[in-house]
């Protein structure tokens, strides 16, 4: 990012934002991820109470046109939005699939590798 750019709020414009994952990766190729995406949102601008205008959700980057608000800057609610999704995308992928045994630790047996499991 420059160094020199130059932010300017307080003034009640509309602020529109572009912004795209680590080296354009596609993270919001599939409707679950854009699902978790737009109710990560959705959460962020019930709590810093912002006028979403409007967004487009592509799959390598995303456009939002937001309000100011009172309680945080363009710059604050793009970071926790960010921060969030990547939270919430990283959960997600850490879950086993619904049905699937997952494996809680491996301890050394007899001689054997045995496994301790417990069901989804």
């Amino acid at each position: 990012m420059p160094k020199e750019l130059k932010r300017y709020y307080g003034r009640g414009d509309l602020h529109f934002l572009t912004f795209s994952r680590y080296h354009r990766l596609p993270p919001l190729k599939t409707m679950r991820a854009r699902s978790l995406f737009v109710q990560a949102l959705r959460k962020i601008r019930e709590r810093y109470r912002f006028l979403l205008v409007g967004y487009v959700v592509m799959p390598n980057h995303m456009h939002l046109l937001i309000s100011e608000t009172s309680k945080a800057t363009p710059s604050l609610v793009l970071k926790v939005l960010k921060q969030w999704t990547s939270r919430d995308f990283r959960a997600v992928r850490r879950r086993a699939p619904k049905g699937q045994l997952r494996f809680a630790f491996a301890t050394r047996g007899a001689g054997s590798l045995t496994r301790s499991w417990q069901p989804r």
